[in-house]
C-alpha cells in the first residue's frame, strides 16, 4: 500500500495536506462508498430494511480489518464496530466516532454517478446536459464558500449519499492515519456504521453496552463547522379518513368525499408553519404523503420541535382536529370519519449532553485548533445520536461536508471531508491530553 499519510503532516494546530495524492485517496474512497447502492425502505419490517445494504456492509468490514483495526464485528442486523486500541499508558476515555451507511428513500440512490469538479469557479455546474439540470450559486448560495475546491456532485439522476457515506470516509480515514501515525498519543477509539438511520430506526438495535464508549460523535452533519447538540423532537403521524362513494348524479346527502376531508384536515393545521416557512428553532407540520379515493384517503406528515412542550401541544392538535372532523361527521357516517395515528420518533439529546458538556468544548476546541470557527447550532432534524443519547451515549454531531442532502443537487467538497478528518483526528488527541 502506498504510504500516502507521508504527505500530511502533524503540527500542534492542524493537519496539513501537502499534494494531491490524499485528496485522491479520499475520493477514490468516497466514491468507492457512494457507487454501491444503500437506500433503505420505510416500509421494510426487517434490519437492515433492504438487502443491498448487506454489500457495503460487508465492504466496510473488510476495509477496516484491512487498515489495521481490531475487534472488527458485523451483527445479524448489519450493525458494525471496530476498536483502535490505546498507545497511552495511562487512563483514557473511550470515545467513539459514528456514521451510517443507507441512504435516503426521498431519492433514488440506485446508479450514482458522481462527477468530480476540480477548481470550482464559482459559476454554473451542468449535471446533466440532457435534462438540463443545473447545480448553480445563484440558487444555492452556499457553493460560492467553496470557489476553488475541488466539489463531487450528483450526475443530476440520483442522489450522491454524502448523508453519511462522507461521513463513514472521514472515520475510516482518521483511523487509517492513526493507526500509521503511532507518534499522536491517543486513547481507546471505537467506531461504529448503523443501517436505517435515514428512516428513523439507526439506533433502534445499536448495543450501546457493545460499544463502550464513554461518549461518541456523529459526523453527520453539512457544512464545515456545524457543532450541533440540540435536535428536534419527532413524531410521525398518519390520518386515515374514511368516505362514501355513490354515483355523482345521485349523491345529495349521500356521498361522503374522504379526500375533500383529508383536505379540511390539512387545511386545519396552522399557517405559516411548515418546513419552508420555518427556521432555528421554530417547530412545523410537514405533509409529505397524501393518497386518496372517495372511499378512503390517508395523509401522513411529521411533528418537529425543538421545546418538548410545544412539541406534545403539537401531537395534541392533531388529536384536536381529528376528533372535530368526527364529531362534524358522527351524525351522517355513524362512526369516527378520520382515525389518527401518533408515534414518538426520537427526542432533542440536549437533555442528554448538557450534563457532560465537556464532550462538546472538546469538539469545539478541536475545530478552533485546526483553523475552522465553530457553528454550534441546532438541528432541524435528527441523528442517530438523538437517540443514542436516550440510550446512555451521549452523542454530539459534527459536519460531514456535504451539502443538499437527499435529492439530485446533492455535492461536497473534497476538503471539508479533509477538514473533517482532521477534526476526528484531533478530538482524539485532546481527549488524551493528561489533566
Amino acid at each position: 500500500m502506498v504510504d500516502f499519510f507521508l504527505i500530511l503532516v502533524h503540527s500542534q494546530n492542524s493537519i496539513f495536506v501537502q499534494n494531491k495524492n490524499s485528496m485522491q485517496h479520499i475520493i477514490d474512497r468516497f466514491i468507492s462508498y457512494v457507487t454501491i447502492d444503500t437506500e433503505s425502505d420505510p416500509n421494510s419490517t426487517t434490519t437492515p430494511s433492504t438487502p443491498k445494504q448487506w454489500d457495503l456492509a460487508n465492504k466496510l468490514v473488510e476495509e477496516l480489518k484491512t487498515i489495521g483495526l481490531q475487534d472488527v464485528t458485523i451483527d445479524d442486523k448489519a450493525y458494525i464496530m471496530a476498536t483502535l486500541p490505546s498507545n497511552v499508558d495511562f487512563k483514557v476515555p473511550t470515545i467513539g466516532f459514528i456514521s451510517h451507511f443507507d441512504t435516503s428513500p426521498d431519492f433514488t440512490g440506485a446508479n450514482v454517478n458522481p462527477q468530480v469538479i476540480p477548481n470550482y469557479d464559482g459559476g454554473d455546474i451542468v449535471l446533466n446536459s440532457d435534462k438540463n439540470i443545473v447545480l448553480s450559486p445563484k440558487y444555492f448560495k452556499d457553493l460560492l464558500q467553496y470557489k476553488g475546491q475541488t466539489l463531487i456532485t450528483t450526475d443530476g439522476t440520483t442522489l450522491l449519499g454524502a448523508d453519511d457515506k462522507a461521513g463513514i470516509t472521514e472515520i475510516v480515514t482518521a483511523m487509517e492515519y492513526l493507526i500509521q501515525h503511532p507518534e499522536i498519543k491517543h486513547g481507546k477509539i471505537r467506531i461504529g456504521f448503523t443501517p436505517d438511520e435515514e428512516i428513523g430506526r439507526g439506533a433502534h438495535h445499536f448495543d450501546v453496552d457493545q460499544f463502550g464508549a464513554d461518549w461518541a460523535y456523529t459526523m453527520d452533519g453539512s457544512q464545515v463547522g456545524e457543532l450541533e447538540y440540540e435536535n428536534f423532537n419527532a413524531a410521525g403521524a398518519k390520518i386515515t379518513f374514511k368516505g362514501k362513494s355513490v354515483h355523482p348524479g345521485y349523491a345529495k346527502g349521500k356521498m361522503i368525499n374522504s379526500m375533500l376531508i383529508a383536505n379540511e384536515f390539512i387545511n386545519a393545521l396552522p399557517k405559516g408553519e411548515t418546513p419552508e416557512e420555518t427556521r432555528g428553532y421554530e417547530g412545523f407540520f410537514h405533509v409529505h404523503h397524501l393518497s386518496g379515493s372517495i372511499e378512503e384517503s390517508v395523509v401522513e406528515l411529521i411533528i418537529r420541535d425543538h421545546n418538548k412542550t410545544k412539541f406534545e401541544k403539537r401531537k395534541a392538535l392533531i388529536e384536536k382536529i381529528t376528533k372535530k372532523i368526527n364529531k362534524k361527521f358522527a351524525k351522517q357516517f355513524g362512526e369516527d370519519i378520520a382515525i389518527a395515528e401518533i408515534n414518538d420518533q426520537y427526542y432533542n439529546m440536549k437533555e442528554k449532553v448538557l450534563p457532560v458538556k465537556h464532550i462538546v468544548d472538546i469538539a469545539e476546541q478541536a475545530m478552533k485548533e485546526v483553523g475552522i470557527k465553530p457553528l454550534i447550532k441546532p438541528i432541524r432534524g435528527g441523528t442517530d445520536g438523538s437517540q443514542l443519547s436516550y440510550k446512555g451515549l451521549p452523542c454530539p454531531n459534527i459536519f460531514a461536508g456535504g451539502h443538499n442532502f437527499h435529492g439530485k443537487y446533492e455535492y461536497v467538497p473534497v476538503e471539508s471531508i479533509q477538514k473533517a478528518i482532521e477534526v476526528i483526528v484531533k478530538i482524539a488527541e485532546l481527549t488524551a491530553i493528561r489533566k
